[in-house]
């Protein structure tokens, strides 16, 4: 399923700024933390969480946050649906790069394993 190009620039122009406290809110409301949210970031993008507080001040848009970031090799095990598009066929990068993070907030929220979430039980 291929995005629109409408959609792809609105992902861009989405400031992890904006997106973070509905991250933590979404995770909070199904018992689990903020630590554990900043872990999954971290794992995505290998950002600390000083890293990703100067972001947020920086008021950085996902197009910057991933230019930024450095992507776990692990990230292409990252697979499904999100937001109904399957996240494996998505052709834009960024798009792409936002939808692995949006699944790994949802696997969170839905309870999953730091293991399963952090596919540390598998290999590149």
């Amino acid at each position: 399923m291929n995005t629109t190009p409408e959609h792809n620039a609105k992902i861009a122009k989405l400031t992890f700024t904006e997106v973070y406290p509905l991250y933590i809110k979404k995770v909070v409301s199904k018992g689990r933390t903020v630590e554990e949210l900043n872990e999954v970031i971290s794992w995505l993008t290998g950002f600390n969480e000083k890293e990703m507080q100067e972001l947020i001040k920086h008021n950085a848009t996902f197009d910057v946050f991933f230019q930024k970031a450095t992507l776990h090799p692990n990230a292409n095990l990252i697979t499904g649906l999100i937001c109904g598009y399957r996240i494996e066929e998505l052709q834009n990068p960024l798009t792409q790069k936002v939808r692995y993070l949006d699944k790994l907030v949802d696997e969170l929220a839905k309870g999953k394993k730091m293991e399963k979430i952090l596919r540390t039980n598998k290999t590149t």
